[in-house]
């Protein structure tokens, strides 16, 4: 209690718990940032770690020495199969280029897109196929997935000239692949989304490799 001859009075109770609520408020709104910081942070770590554990899957072990999730550029052009911007990945070792992993989406699949990466080196060599998602049917079209088949194997060290464009469907079309049984529609938009990130990329090889990283490439003349 403030003597007659304090010349300090007290605060009021009401501008105290104000003040307290003000504070609470604060470390509050601190806290939320904190919170909401390491969570975006820890986001997208695993977002950059599903990406590398992607690329590994169709990039040769050894072959680079750069971070290519972190090497990329975004593609808009719906010859690879969406409206979207999808992002190229660059793999380089030394410096020099040895390949690039284009993100593909094959929108005829049997079920409904598939969504594919295909490593090119810089000859327009397929290196891997690997599938990012796809809705297939469960034992039939999902034998797409290595874990089911070595369909996707059948692309490894093919190219525009072997064989050609033309020759890129099933056997059953007069192609030069051969198809999964009973699921003759997903081997097609598989392949067919195969060759289309090959003959992108054939028409890009300068622009993808020289495009400054996070750079985006527009659709192709036509």
């Amino acid at each position: 209690m403030t003597s007659a001859h304090d010349p300090t009075p007290t605060p009021p109770p009401l501008l105290v718990r104000l003040a307290w609520i003000v504070a609470l408020l604060v470390v509050a709104a601190a806290a939320v940032t904190w919170v909401t910081r390491a969570t975006r942070e820890r986001i997208a770590r695993n977002e950059a770690a599903q990406i590398m554990k992607d690329l590994v899957q169709v990039l040769p072990v050894g072959s680079f020495d750069n971070q290519p999730d972190q090497d990329s550029i975004a593609v808009r052009d719906p010859a690879l199969g969406s409206e979207a911007p999808l992002p190229v990945y660059r793999a380089r070792r030394g410096g020099v280029p040895v390949a690039a992993v284009v993100t593909v989406i094959a929108p005829q699949g049997y079920v409904g897109p598939i969504h594919l990466l295909v490593a090119l080196d810089p000859a327009g060599t397929v290196l891997g196929v690997h599938i990012l998602a796809h809705r297939e049917t469960a034992g039939v079209g999902d034998r797409i997935e290595p874990v089911h088949s070595d369909f996707l194997r059948s692309f490894v060290g093919r190219s525009l000239t072997s064989p050609l464009p033309a020759a890129w469907n099933v056997r059953r079309d007069g192609g030069g692949f051969d198809q999964l049984t009973g699921a003759t529609v997903t081997s097609r938009a598989v392949i067919g989304a195969v060759r289309d990130a090959a003959l992108w990329f054939a028409a890009h090889r300068t622009d993808v490799f020289s495009a400054p990283s996070a750079a985006t490439i527009q659709p192709s003349m036509p």
